[in-house]
């Protein structure tokens, strides 16, 4: 792509990866930050119906940032100086983008939730790809870490090995909240219609406690990303 007074399509494909980062990270604060006040047993369960609100309501920005990640990043790294070393170009990557925007939209259709056959075949459509994307994520970073020139790159990108691990940890790390927040649905529920009993109220603060590992460790994942997309560790380019 030519550049048009310095600004080219890999300054498009940072100012993306910079900006997914961004609300990725600062939406998955707002959400833990929302959190807190569904666990304060003083508030009423008007106060407490709000804050689950305001949480939904945030979590949009790192459920479409954590989709958008991966094409973003191959978009940076085929528009990147070495992109002529990679094998995603032209048509591949358009279709990188179509699968993306596929499964935001599953994602999406599976975030407004309901109780309809399409709400319920987008959530198992999206476990489904977050389970196979984790997997094999996880497995061709390990190879890119493993191999002394992965793909036929010869810089040594040991570092993008790294950071697709820790993109394929942090999807797995989702699920995993997703799993741990099975019962606080039933038990808010019961909060919002019955009132608070001592069983509700260890049901969601033991599920959003059960939480909290993983989305720590999303915190750092992410962070780890960042960091090693910013100093490429070991890289022979130049």
């Amino acid at each position: 792509m030519e550049a048009v007074h310095g600004f080219n399509g890999h300054s498009v494909a940072v100012l993306l990866h910079v900006v997914l980062f961004a609300y990725w990270l600062g939406g998955d604060v707002g959400v833990y930050y929302a959190s807190r006040y569904i666990l304060r047993s003083d508030l009423g369960p008007e106060a407490r119906a709000v804050s689950t609100k305001i949480m939904h309501g945030v979590d949009i920005a790192p459920r479409v940032s954590l989709v958008l990640f991966l094409p973003s990043g191959i978009t940076l790294m085929a528009w990147g100086p070495l992109g002529d070393e990679f094998f995603v170009h032209g048509w591949l990557l358009a279709l990188v983008w179509v699968a993306g925007l596929a499964w935001l939209a599953v994602s999406l259709i599976d975030y407004r939730g309901g109780d309809t056959p399409m709400a319920r075949l987008s959530q198992k459509a999206d476990l489904a790809v977050r389970y196979a994307l984790s997997a094999g994520l996880v497995v061709a970073g390990v190879y890119t870490l493993a191999v002394a020139e992965p793909f036929g790159v010869d810089t040594n990108p040991k570092w993008l090995g790294a950071k697709v691990i820790a993109y394929g940890l942090c999807i797995f790390s989702g699920v995993m909240i997703r799993r741990q927040l099975l019962p606080f649905g039933p038990a808010f529920g019961h909060l919002v219609t019955s009132g608070s009993t001592p069983e509700v109220e260890r049901a969601i603060l033991g599920s959003i406690r059960r939480c909290e590992p993983w989305v720590y460790s999303i915190w750092t994942l992410v962070l780890v990303a960042a960091a090693l997309g910013v100093i490429k560790p070991g890289s022979t380019a130049f």
